[in-house]
C-alpha cells in the first residue's frame, strides 16, 4: 500500500481519501482506509458514513471492499474487450456504473508475449493503473463469455439455414443462427451468443422489422453506438413539472418589444438562438443574442440534469432527432417560437464601426420572437430588397463583424455538408450539398461574438469556464504537411509562427482547383480535434484566445454549464417556486470543484454523436446509390490498406472499397510506412489524396458500404491524378484514417 504521513487524530478529509485511493497499490476498501489513517472504534463508523456521502456526491464509486474515484476504474476489475487496434486489445469496464453516466474509459491491455491472444467480446479479470498517457490494464485471467446483443439482418441460405449478416461494414463475417426466434429472412433483429463457443452461433432475442423501412438507418446507429434514446418516467415527469414554471417578470428584463428573429435551417427541429441589432448612431451597432434559458428549467441534481449529462448532446439524423431533453422542453417550452413569450439568457453587446465587440453584459429576459425564418428565405429577402428593417440591420451589423473576422483571419476551409432530403413517407428524395449563404455567415458571426463574450465575461469574474478548445496542429502533423507540400514544390517553414492565416494564404495561392482540393485535404488532416475543457488553450481554427459554447443549450450540455456559470457570476439566480424541483439554476458544487470530468464525458459523447450521424448519412448515401450501380464517378482515395483502396465520391461522400484484386493484372505491394500500393511491374502508385474515375460495383444500404472497380472493368488500368499524401507515422490523422480529423464545421453547428 502507499505510504502516508503519521496519522492525525480524527477523520481524514475527502481529498486525503481520494489521494490515498489514487496512490494505493492494491484495492482500497473501508478496512484499508481505516488502517492507513489509524481509525478505531467510533471513527470507523464515522468513516463508513463519510464514504457513503462521498459516493452520493459522486466523488467515489465501488463498494466497501474496493473504492475508486468516480470516473476512474477499480484497481482490480472485470474488463470487456471492445476492439483490437493494431494488435493491442482495447477494453472497457464490464459493469460500468457511474452517477454521471459518463462513457466508460478505454483501457489498453498489456498482455505477456507477442500479439494479442484476446478477441473482441472477451472478458478478463485485470489489474489496472492510470498513466500519463491513459489507462492500461494487466490481464490476470480470462473469464467465461457473457451474452452481448448483436444487431444484424437475417439471411436464409438454400439449405434453409439462418445466418446473421452484420450491419457494420468493417465486419464481413455472418454468424450462424441457432434460434431464429420467429424472425424471417430480411428482417433486422437483435441477437445474442447461443453458447460460449463461436460455433454455437447466435439466437434472435428481438425482431426490429424491415431494415430498409423509414427510420431504420438511424435505429441501427442508435443501437450500434449505445446512444440513449428513451427517457425514463422520472425524467419525463420532472420535465412536465419544469415546463409549467412561471416566468417571473420581476427577475427578468422585458425584451418583448424588440423584433428579434431566429434564422435557422428549414428543417430545424428546435430554435435555441435569435438575434437583433440596431445602429448606435456612431457607425456601430447595439446587438442582442437571445438564447433559450434552459438552465431555468433543467437544474443541477435532478433527473432531467442526470439524463442530459448522460446524453451530452442531441443527435441529429436525417429521419429523426434523439434530443438531449424531453420534447416538452426541447421542441416546445424552451424552443424560441415566433409570437410566444419565452425565457431567454441574453448577451447584449456593442459592435464598434471597426467590427470589434467593445462591451457586453448578460441578463435573464423574456423575449417574444418576431419571426422564425429559414436561411434561404432570409437571403432571398435581402437579395431582392424585400427585407424589413430588423433583417437589414442584422446584415449591416454583420458587415462590421465580418471585417473584424477578416482582420482576425480564422481558418477558412471549404467543408461542404451533405443533406439527405426525405419525403413525407421517409423515403430518400435527394442527397445534395448544403448551399453556403451569407445568411449562414450572419448567424455564425453573431453566435461567435456571443460565445467569445461568454468566455471573457466568466474570466472577468474568475468563474469556472467550460472552454471550447481547438489546439494548434502538432509538430508531427506539420512535418508531414511540410513533406506533402514539397511534392507540389511548395514550402512550409516550420520555424515561423503557425497561424490559421498562414494556411489561408497557402490555399489562396493555389490556382489549380484539383491541386487546391488535395492541399486543402492535407491541411484538414493536419488539424487537431476540438474538445471541451476547463483549462483554456484557445481556439486555433477561429483564431481566438478565449472561446466557450453559449448558444445551443437545448442540444449541448456544455452550453448549459456555461449558462449556469453565468448565472452564478452575474447574480442571475432564479429559485424554483416548486418544492418538487431542484432549487438552484447555477453550477453544482461538484462541477465548480472539478469541471474536467464532465468536460471529458461530453467531449466523448460529441464524438460518439458525430460518428453515428456520419455512419447514418453513409447508409442513406448507399441506399441512394443502390439504384446507380454501374455508373462512373469522380473519386478520391481516402485510405490505403494491404487488401485495397478506400475512395470517396467527390461532392457526395461515403467511402467505398476498391479491392486489390481489381486493380490490374500485376502484383501490388503495400508500403505500410508510406501508406501506398505500388505496382510490381508498372510502378503505378496509389496513395491517399489522389483522384481517379471509378465504376460503382456494389452499394449496400444496410452497412453503408460501397464497392468500386476501374472505369473499364475489373483488371483494367486506372489513371490516377495528383500525388499521394506522404505519411510517415501510423496512428495520427496523417496515417490515412478515414473521415474528417476534427469537428470544425460551418453554419454554426460545431466550431
Amino acid at each position: 500500500m502507499a505510504r502516508l504521513p503519521k496519522p492525525q487524530p480524527g477523520l481524514p478529509s475527502r481529498q486525503q481519501i481520494l489521494d490515498f485511493i489514487a496512490s494505493a497499490d492494491e484495492p482500497a476498501g473501508k478496512r484499508e482506509i481505516a488502517r492507513a489513517f489509524g481509525l478505531k472504534g467510533q471513527e470507523k463508523i464515522a468513516l463508513k458514513a463519510l464514504l457513503k456521502d462521498m459516493a452520493e456526491e459522486g466523488l467515489i464509486d465501488g463498494n466497501r471492499t474496493a473504492f475508486h474515484r468516480m470516473g476512474g476504474v477499480a484497481k482490480v476489475t472485470v474488463l470487456r474487450v471492445v476492439a483490437i487496434d493494431e494488435g493491442e486489445a482495447i477494453a472497457v469496464p464490464d459493469a460500468w456504473k457511474s452517477d454521471d453516466a459518463v462513457p466508460p474509459p478505454r483501457l489498453t491491455l498489456r498482455e505477456k508475449g507477442r500479439g494479442s491472444a484476446l478477441r473482441k467480446g472477451d472478458r478478463v479479470l485485470a489489474r489496472t493503473e492510470e498513466t500519463a498517457t491513459g489507462w492500461i490494464a494487466h490481464p490476470m485471467k480470462k473469464l467465461p463469455a457473457m451474452a452481448d446483443q448483436i444487431m444484424g439482418v437475417v439471411e436464409i441460405d438454400k439449405a434453409g439455414k439462418g445466418w446473421l449478416a452484420p450491419i457494420d461494414k468493417r465486419d464481413r463475417n455472418a454468424a450462424p443462427i441457432a434460434d431464429l426466434g420467429g424472425a424471417e429472412a430480411g428482417q433486422l433483429v437483435l441477437a445474442e451468443p447461443a453458447g460460449r463457443s463461436p460455433r454455437s452461433g447466435v439466437k434472435v432475442t428481438a425482431v426490429l422489422g424491415d431494415p430498409l423501412a423509414p427510420k431504420a438507418f438511424s435505429l441501427i446507429a442508435i443501437h450500434k453506438f449505445g446512444i440513449p434514446f428513451a427517457f425514463d418516467p422520472e425524467t419525463l415527469a420532472e420535465a412536465d413539472r419544469a415546463a409549467t414554471l412561471p416566468l417571473s417578470e420581476s427577475h427578468r428584463e422585458d425584451l418583448t418589444h424588440l423584433p428579434i428573429v431566429a434564422i435557422d435551417p428549414s428543417d430545424a427541429r428546435d430554435h435555441d438562438d435569435a438575434i437583433w441589432a440596431e445602429p448606435d448612431g456612431q457607425g456601430g451597432f447595439r446587438a442582442v443574442v437571445a438564447i433559450a434559458d434552459v438552465s431555468f428549467y433543467v437544474r443541477p441534481g435532478g433527473a432531467l440534469d442526470r439524463e442530459a449529462r448522460k446524453r451530452g448532446n442531441s443527435v441529429y439524423f436525417p429521419d429523426r432527432v434523439v434530443p438531449m431533453l424531453p420534447e416538452v422542453l426541447s421542441a416546445d417550452v424552451c424552443s424560441l417560437r415566433a409570437g410566444e413569450c419565452r425565457a431567454a439568457m441574453v448577451c447584449h453587446f456593442e459592435i464598434a464601426a471597426s467590427g470589434k465587440v467593445t462591451a457586453w453584459r448578460f441578463t435573464r429576459a423574456i423575449v417574444r420572437i418576431d419571426e422564425v425564418i429559414a436561411y434561404e428565405e432570409a437571403q432571398r429577402r435581402i437579395d431582392e430588397g424585400q427585407a424589413k428593417d430588423n433583417l437589414v440591420n442584422l446584415w449591416d451589423a454583420w458587415r462590421r463583424l465580418e471585417q473584424a473576422r477578416k482582420d482576425r483571419d480564422p481558418l477558412e476551409l471549404e467543408l461542404p455538408e451533405r443533406r439527405v432530403v426525405l419525403n413525407e413517407a421517409g423515403k430518400i428524395e435527394e442527397i445534395r450539398l448544403r448551399e453556403r449563404l451569407d445568411a449562414h455567415r450572419v448567424v455564425e458571426d453573431f453566435m461567435i461574438a456571443a460565445n467569445v463574450a461568454a468566455a471573457k465575461a466568466l474570466e472577468s469574474k474568475a468563474s469556472p469556464v467550460v472552454y471550447r478548445i481547438h489546439e494548434p496542429p502538432s509538430r508531427e502533423k506539420l512535418v508531414a504537411l511540410k513533406d506533402y507540400l514539397a511534392t507540389f514544390d511548395r514550402k512550409l517553414a516550420l520555424g515561423q509562427v503557425i497561424t490559421p492565416g498562414l494556411f489561408n494564404r497557402m490555399l489562396k495561392d493555389v490556382a489549380d482547383e484539383s491541386e487546391k482540393a488535395l492541399i486543402m485535404e492535407a491541411v484538414l488532416r493536419s488539424q487537431t480535434q476540438a474538445y471541451y475543457g476547463p483549462r483554456n488553450a484557445g481556439h486555433f481554427g477561429l483564431s481566438l484566445g478565449s472561446y466557450a459554447h453559449f448558444t445551443s443549450p437545448i442540444r449541448r450540455y456544455a452550453d448549459l454549464l456555461v449558462h449556469r456559470a453565468l448565472g452564478d457570476a452575474f447574480g442571475l439566480e432564479q429559485p424554483a417556486p416548486k418544492e418538487d424541483l431542484p432549487p438552484r439554476t447555477g453550477l453544482s458544487d461538484r462541477d465548480k470543484a472539478d469541471l474536467s470530468r464532465v468536460s471529458e464525458a461530453i467531449s466523448t459523447a460529441e464524438r460518439r454523436a458525430m460518428e453515428a450521424e456520419r455512419e447514418t448519412v453513409d447508409r442513406y448515401v448507399a441506399a441512394w446509390l443502390s439504384a446507380r450501380v454501374g455508373e462512373v464517378f469522380e473519386c478520391r482515395i481516402t485510405s490505403v490498406q494491404r487488401f485495397g483502396l478506400f475512395a470517396t465520391i467527390l461532392g457526395l461522400g461515403g467511402d467505398g472499397l476498391v479491392p486489390i484484386s481489381v486493380l490490374g493484372d500485376e502484383r501490388f505491394h503495400h508500403d505500410d510506412k508510406a501508406q501506398v500500393l505500388v505496382g510490381e511491374r508498372s510502378g503505378t502508385t496509389f496513395g491517399i489524396g489522389q483522384c481517379l474515375r471509378l465504376r460503382l460495383a456494389e452499394a449496400n444500404p444496410l452497412t453503408g458500404a460501397l464497392k468500386f472497380e476501374p472505369e473499364q472493368g475489373a483488371g483494367s488500368r486506372i489513371e490516377v491524378r495528383g500525388k499521394p499524401l506522404p505519411l510517415k507515422k501510423k496512428g495520427g490523422h496523417m496515417a490515412g484514417k478515414r473521415g474528417r480529423p476534427g469537428n470544425i464545421r460551418h453554419q454554426g453547428k460545431r466550431r
